[in-house]
């Protein structure tokens, strides 16, 4: 089982930058493939990122391509969303999750954190 909990969330002018951190637990994390979701207000919950086991392949949402970057450090058993030139249209929860294999897909995802708020002004 993998503990998931997000952290780095928070209220941003537009252009600005924010640095998401998943940390989680347990000897198992670097055998699953992370990824990054987040879900508007008013919205249903959306693909953002995922990274690969290894860190080796990394895939995004079209609506964040250039701007976001997902990495991990297996040795710290964290994630990362870099996100930068943020929009308003980026304002939602963001959650992180681990899935046995390598997907955009929700449903592939086991395991999820609480989410974290990041609000991006205009």
């Amino acid at each position: 089982q993998v503990q998931l909990v997000e952290s780095g969330g928070g209220l941003v002018q537009a252009g600005g930058s924010l640095r998401l951190s998943c940390a989680g637990s347990g000897r198992t994390f670097s055998s699953y493939a992370m990824g990054w979701f987040r879900q508007g207000p008013g919205k249903e919950r959306e693909f953002v990122a995922v990274i690969s086991s290894s860190g080796a392949s990394t895939s995004y949402a079209d609506s964040v391509k250039g701007r976001l970057t997902i990495s991990r450090d297996n040795a710290k058993n964290t994630v990362y969303l870099q996100m930068n030139s943020l929009k308003p249209e980026d304002t939602a929860v963001y959650y992180c999750a681990a899935a046995l294999l390598y997907r955009s897909n929700e449903g592939s995802y086991r395991y999820w954190g609480q989410g974290t708020q990041v609000t991006v002004s205009s």
